[in-house]
């Protein structure tokens, strides 16, 4: 019996697959594949759960105390944050509002796999623009827009390359879109930058109306289990926002944690630099052993092994080994793996791994 038929496009979206958290046989491995904080949420952050309530009252639909605490915190305009399940729930609620059939959506080739899967779902076109050196492309980017270009997503770092365009090539890249295009601007990763190579997304987002900054709580704020993220937007773009998203699209458990993590930022401070610190040792002590690796701008390292098979081989004998690292096959990128920045522990289990990989 025949049943209700998805829209085109929709089977040609692959199915989202995490980084992941086990290995048959291996028991408390070190997961270095999904880019989760290994010094975890913040105590005063746990300490909040603890203060939920009452489960059955709902939870403040406009995310208030959350969105006054970024506000204060990164000096915004709190009627402009939009909050989500995640920052996913944001970039698809900015797809959907601003994507249709015949549409475009131009991203980088190796760039987060969402963007892909949120403009495929509204029925337009996501358009895949080639890096250089792993590293987004202005011109190339510019180069790719057409009158039916809609959005331009760019992760900045990006994920999985680790790479970033500073305040001036954004400012490049924004000059050259029409006013009817969006720029939304994926800062998953920017806590892990150091404060003086910030890109300055919240400025651009003050400055001009088709600029949207998003955020998530999923990486350094170590929040990852709650799927809390937000998006900073000129007053226009909010208001469409929260016209579409859900009517409580975050959870009472998530606003309590949320609100505690922001204003605990001597955590952030110490992830960021032990961050730092780790993905420094990392790229010293595997460029050590002749492995060609990058670090970038977050908190990961890429370590590329020349062929699909080698990186695969590598894969399973870390794996084995208890250090999961995550393959990029579906980033465009099979000769790599990405190596998630961790606990000293498990930096040093992944050394030790692909120093036998090398040796053996």
């Amino acid at each position: 019996m025949a049943g209700p038929r998805a829209k085109d496009g929709i089977f040609d979206m692959p199915v989202y697959v995490g980084g992941r958290h086990s290995v048959d046989g291996v028991a408390n491995p070190f997961k270095l594949s999904a880019n989760e904080n290994p010094l975890g949420a913040s105590p005063r952050a746990r300490d909040a759960l603890a203060t939920l309530g009452d489960p059955s009252i709902y939870p403040d639909g406009h995310a208030t105390a959350l969105r006054q605490a970024l506000a204060a915190q990164y000096g915004l305009d709190a009627s402009r944050i939009v909050g989500g399940n995640g920052s996913g729930d944001v970039l698809h609620l900015l797809a959907e509002a601003y994507l249709q059939d015949g549409d475009e959506a131009v991203h980088t080739e190796h760039a987060f796999l969402l963007y892909k899967l949120a403009s495929r779902a509204t029925g337009a076109t996501p358009i895949s623009v080639p890096e250089t050196d792993l590293t987004a492309d202005i011109d190339a980017i510019l180069a790719a827009v057409t009158e039916k270009t809609k959005i331009v997503f760019l992760a900045n770092p990006n994920n999985p390359t680790g790479t970033m365009l500073d305040a001036a090539s954004l400012a490049r890249l924004h000059s050259g879109l029409r006013d009817d295009i969006l720029l939304v601007l994926d800062g998953a990763y920017a806590e892990y930058v150091a404060p003086e190579n910030q890109p300055a997304d919240f400025d651009m987002v003050d400055k001009y109306a088709n600029v949207v900054a998003t955020r998530t709580f999923s990486k350094a704020y170590g929040l990852a289990a709650l799927r809390l993220g937000w998006a900073y937007c000129p007053a226009e773009i909010a208001d469409v926002l929260n016209r579409l998203r859900g009517p409580f699209n975050v959870s009472q458990p998530a606003l309590l944690a949320g609100v505690a993590a922001v204003e605990d930022q001597a955590h952030i401070e110490t992830s960021r630099l032990h961050n730092a610190q780790w993905r420094d040792w990392l790229v010293q002590q595997l460029g050590g052993l002749g492995l060609a690796v990058r670090a970038g701008e977050a908190n990961f390292v890429l370590i590329d092994f020349a062929t699909p098979e080698r990186a695969s081989q590598a894969e399973a004998f870390m794996s084995a080994r208890g250090v999961i690292p995550r393959g990029l096959a579906s980033y465009g990128l099979p000769s790599m793996l990405r190596l998630t920045i961790g606990t000293e522990d498990g930096n040093r289990a992944a050394v030790a791994a692909l120093q036998k990989f090398v040796s053996e």
